[in-house]
This record gives structure tokens, sequence and C-alpha cells, in this order.
């Protein structure tokens, strides 16, 4: 059984308060992928991957994004936007994020796996749908919007060019991370209150769904969650959003098929031991290999 999680951590020194040491020492997970880490290599806790290897892309960006893929044994290949593979040269609308540290991507040593950890862009909302009196931030005229909307479209060609890459090397491929877009209904719970919020938008939602496909990614916790409502996997920090369970469905294991099918059991680890450790669960598959 191979276990694979995936986790926004909001910042990895802080998750390390929150217990983020003993939930990643206790879990049993094979790989883990992070989003949103926040810290420079220099600035980690002691210890903080324990005996975990480490494929870690921060960013340049202070105290923003980061990605990082944790792996029991160090991986047969690593690609990064800032050093990518030859043979896939990235979409020019991917081009001007090689520095923000949103995706890795790594080959697993022991099985035929690519696993990759995204964090995509939060967004915004387009100029027609800005309301200064409902907005925390001033207006932008659509600019985060039209940001987002951008790398959407790069990342689908990015996204398909990478699946095809590893088929032709014999390996599955496995996309994780919090993708900042909700697909469907049940993973709104105020999904009547949401059209007109980003991360719902019915542009964003018509695009997600077109990545997934029965030949192409099995979302593979919709697959063995069935068509219920959630399981969230983020909450906001206000209100009792969290203790309700209003939240959205935005993190994420995009499967090819073949491995998909193996998918045997899932888990969001709402929180360790009491503890909240991020504004995000991790989501846990387990995945019968054998």
């Amino acid at each position: 059984m191979l276990r694979i999680a995936t986790a926004n951590v909001n910042g990895i020194r802080a998750a390390h308060r929150r217990g983020f040491d003993d939930w990643l020492a206790t879990r049993g997970c094979d790989v883990v992928t992070l989003q949103e880490v926040r810290c420079p290599v220099d600035a980690l806790p002691d210890g903080a991957f324990g005996d975990f290897h480490a494929t870690y892309d921060a960013g340049q960006l202070a105290g923003r994004n980061g990605v990082a893929v944790l792996t029991r044994q160090p991986p047969a290949a690593v690609r990064t936007w800032a050093d990518p593979d030859p043979a896939r040269p990235l979409p020019r609308a991917l081009r001007k994020h090689v520095t923000e540290g949103r995706y890795v991507e790594v080959d697993l040593a022991d099985v035929p796996l690519t696993v990759a950890s995204l964090y995509l862009p939060k967004g915004g909302l387009p100029a027609h749908l800005q309301d200064p009196k409902r907005m925390r931030e001033a207006p932008d005229g659509g600019a985060k919007y039209q940001r987002k909307m951008d790398f959407l479209a790069g990342f689908a060609r990015y996204l398909a060019a990478t699946r095809k890459a590893a088929a032709a090397q014999g390996r599955e491929f496995l996309l994780t991370g919090d993708l900042n877009v909700a697909h469907q209904p049940q993973d709104v719970a105020a999904f009547k209150r949401s059209n007109q919020v980003e991360g719902f938008l019915p542009e964003e939602r018509e695009w997600i769904g077109t990545q997934i496909n029965p030949r192409m990614l099995v979302d593979v916790v919709r697959q063995l969650h069935g068509d219920a409502p959630g399981p969230y996997s983020w909450w906001s920090w206000l209100g009792r959003a969290y203790d309700e369970d209003r939240g959205w469905r935005i993190d994420y294991h995009l499967a090819t098929p073949r491995l998909a099918r193996t998918a045997r059991a899932f888990q969001v680890d709402r929180n360790h031991l009491g503890v909240r450790m991020s504004d995000h669960a991790p989501v846990v598959v387990d995945y019968d290999l054998s």
C-alpha cells in the first residue's frame, strides 16, 4: 500500500507549532506534498521533515507560496519550473511564475509514478463583478482574475504534456495540491452563495471539468466519496465555518485512470490530537499498487 498525502500548511513554521512534525511522524505516509510552505530552506525548523527526503522549491517571494514533495527515498528525478524538462518547455503564460514556488514534480524511485505538487493562484473577480462595498481589497479591474485565467490556460497545456511524458516512460501520474478551484456544488458548503466568488466561478469550474476525464485524470477523492457533499478540505478562519464544517474542497488528488483504480481509501485529517494545523487539512489517500 502506498499512502500519499497533500497538505497546504499555510506556513510550515506555523504548522510545526501546531503539531505538523508529530502528524508527519505518526501518519504513516510514504509521500507528502506540501503547498504554501512560505519559508526559505535556511529558515526551516530543525528536523522540519523528519526522516523524509525533501524536494523543495520555496520560490523567491518572501513569506509567500512555496511547494515541496517529501519522499521516503531520494527521488529518481526532480523537475521544477526553474529547471524544466527540455522536452517539455513551459507555456508562455507560466513563465512569469517560474520564481514563485508554485510547482514541483518528482519521479519516485521505488514505483513507476510521477507525483507533482501544485499551488495554483487564488485569483480574483472579473471587473464586472467587483463591488467595492463587498470587497476587502480595493478593486483591481480584474487583474488577478485575468492572471489566474492565463495561468489556467497555460497549465492545461503543461498538464497534458506532463501526463503524456510520464506515460511515455511507463509511469503513472498524480497531480496533488491546492488548486483554488471547487469543481461541483458538492464541493462547496454554501454553493448557492458562491457562484460569484473566486474559486467557484463558472469559467473556473469549466476549466477543472476539462481536466477531469475518465481517460485523462480522475478526481480520486470524489471517486471514493461518491456524490455526497464534501469532504471539505479548507475552512475560513473566520466565524464558526470550521466547527460547523462549512468549507470548500479545493485540495485534490488527480490521478491517471490506472492509478485511480488502485485507490482504496481516503481521509481528510481535520485535526491532529485536537489541533488544527492550517486553514486546510491534509488529504490522505491509500493506493494499492501491488
